[in-house]
């Protein structure tokens, strides 16, 4: 599966809105990503595993 990149667009509570380097919006909980998200911050999901890029 090739890695998928997102950058967080918005986090609204518990939820953070993502849109893909394709422009798909995608939103997801807080929970599964990485500590240290915030706006703005570029994420790469790779074989279900979020992490954050550089």
């Amino acid at each position: 599966m090739d890695p998928i990149f997102y950058t967080v667009t918005a986090i609204q509570g518990d939820y953070a809105d993502l849109v893909s380097d394709q422009g798909q919006p995608h939103s997801i909980t807080m929970f599964l990503l990485p500590e240290g998200t915030t706006v703005g911050s570029r994420l790469k999901l790779e074989n279900f595993l979020w992490s954050l890029e550089s």
